[in-house]
């Protein structure tokens, strides 16, 4: 599920506020998409993830709220809120919620 892309450029904003954890499942919404990279943020619920993947680029994670388990290649990584972690280019990674929690995923392009 997607939101639309709001308007940040007229005040500051509560980045969590802007994303609400769903039953079951995984939202997403796009804040940024420029040829130079997206910023999106994500909300899951309790037990729900994303499978194993690659991306060509890198990325970086921050946990706005709750917690995380990250998996870059065979390493196993809790997260929890206010926490940064880089998924590096071309390896793999997945995610699944500890608890409900929301990030913000920050991909770089260039």
């Amino acid at each position: 599920m997607s939101e639309a892309q709001p308007d940040l450029s007229n005040q500051a904003q509560d980045l969590a506020s802007l994303i609400a954890v769903q039953p079951n499942a995984v939202v997403s919404r796009t804040l940024v998409n420029k040829p130079a990279g997206t910023v999106t943020l994500f909300a899951f619920d309790t037990g729900q993830g994303l499978s194993e993947h690659t991306a060509p680029y890198d990325a970086l994670v921050l946990l706005l709220d709750g917690e995380a388990s990250i998996r870059i290649a065979t390493k196993e990584h809790k997260v929890h809120t206010g926490q940064v972690l880089l998924l590096p280019a071309s390896l793999p990674h997945a995610l699944n919620a500890i608890t409900p929690f929301k990030m913000l995923l920050t991909m770089i392009r260039a």
